[in-house]
């Protein structure tokens, strides 16, 4: 079986499918469920509601995915068993959970699949549902460690800021001064693994050595952790490169922040990273990512950044603090995309899908994770609705450095195949 959903992937990679530019994988979808003899809605969303029969469980899963380095342009190796993408994100979040709906819709199973767009940009999709769902019970297959059953998953808000200042003329030689192709990785899964930020280690390379900015073109997605970094300054020092920073002349006399200070100081003193953690649960319990830094014309700078936190009073208190920091450079502040926490809990269908687990894994483990699911959104609108997650082995989620292991894919399968069953 795992040659089909393995044949199913590669389809689903050959058709682009980035956050909000997703409509040919949309349209192959609905097709493939019809072909198939299910019934299908979709909303002004795009999200994708399959039925057959009278379902007591529906399978969840978005269709999206974050397109790093040559994405959506994705060519697939496996590597020690381990199946990879070169030079782009894999989309294994959330392409491989799709792929094993689209071998149990082969089957013609009385099922629920309700498959969402824009989870990658603040589950656009998920807060926008209004199906009415026959299931008493969903699954969803977006966590990304076999053998676990997730119960509880982290609320996020991203903040948008914009920083002015006044440009002038300045002074000295013009160099480029970036940081590239650092690992990077999944802003809330992968914030406590001593991952460094690119905007972090350029920020503190600026304030040691008080240089003028003249622009900065900084982070990949509001959802990973910078890998990327540039600025473009001016000097009266001579700059040199290190391992990890490269130093490069420009014959160009730009002009720069009147206040390059204050601005390198913001940066610098951003607070990125795990904030607290939780050692009941052994994850981040609030963090913070300093995501993007772009420069406009006009000398003004998008900042961006995402916050998380496991619980809703941490995420205001957060996002306040957050707020109250960037409004104490001048910065104008908005909050946008904020989502709700799914608070960890133990019931009958949690308690089943475990006992599933723990006839394929030695050692099964309920948990909560520190990344934003869609169940929390999709409880809200649905309380009579109860949930639970598992999902494959998946690495380095929404960076060039992706990998899903494969033999946590068939296993995962079997398990969900079980589930099914049962209900």
């Amino acid at each position: 079986m795992i040659d089909t959903i393995l044949k199913y992937f590669e389809q689903i990679c050959a058709i682009p499918h980035c956050s909000k530019e997703a409509d040919g994988l949309f349209a192959f979808l609905v097709d493939f469920a019809k072909s198939r003899g299910y019934e299908v809605q979709s909303d002004d969303a795009k999200n994708i509601l399959i039925t057959k029969g009278n379902p007591k469980l529906c399978l969840q899963a978005h269709y999206d995915m974050v397109c790093m380095g040559k994405a959506p342009l994705i060519e697939t190796y496996i590597q020690d068993g381990l199946l990879k993408a070169k030079e782009s994100s894999l989309g294994a979040d959330n392409g491989m959970a799709i792929a094993m709906m689209m071998v149990l819709l082969d089957r013609g199973l009385e099922l629920e699949f309700l498959i969402t767009s824009d989870e990658e940009i603040g589950l656009i999709g998920a807060s926008a549902l209004e199906f009415e769902l026959q299931s008493s019970y969903m699954l969803n297959l977006d966590s990304e460690e076999q053998g676990e059953v997730y119960i509880g998953c982290a609320g996020g808000a991203d903040i948008k800021a914009l920083y002015s200042d006044e440009l002038v003329e300045g002074v000295g030689k013009c160099y480029e001064v970036s940081v590239l192709k650092l690992q990077g990785g999944h802003s809330g899964v992968d914030i406590d693994k001593n991952i460094p930020s690119a905007i972090k280690v350029l920020a503190s390379y600026l304030a040691s050595h008080d240089l003028q900015v003249a622009s900065m073109y900084a982070g990949e997605r509001i959802n990973s952790i910078p890998a990327n970094a540039v600025a473009i300054v001016r000097t009266t020092k001579e700059l040199n490169s290190s391992d990890i920073l490269k130093v490069r002349e420009l014959k160009e006399e730009p002009k720069v922040l009147k206040n390059s200070h204050k601005f390198v100081e913001l940066l610098d003193g951003f607070i990125h990273g795990v904030i607290k953690f939780d050692d009941k649960l052994g994850i981040p319990y609030s963090s913070a990512n300093l995501a993007l830094v772009n420069s406009n014309e006009d000398g003004t700078f998008d900042i961006e950044c995402s916050l998380r936190a496991m619980d809703m009073d941490e995420l205001s208190s957060i996002t306040d603090e957050y707020s109250s920091y960037l409004q104490n450079y001048g910065c104008q502040v908005e909050v946008t995309d904020k989502y709700p926490a799914w608070k960890p809990k133990v019931n009958e269908f949690t308690t089943m899908v475990f006992e599933k687990l723990q006839k394929h894994f030695d050692s099964p483990k309920m948990m909560a994770i520190h990344a934003g699911l869609e169940c929390g959104v999709i409880a809200q609108k649905y309380p009579h609705i109860k949930f639970a997650s598992i999902g494959p082995t998946i690495r380095y989620p929404h960076s060039t450095r992706e990998e899903v292991d494969i033999s946590s894919v068939e296993k995962t399968f079997e398990v969900l195949e079980e589930i099914v069953v049962s209900r």
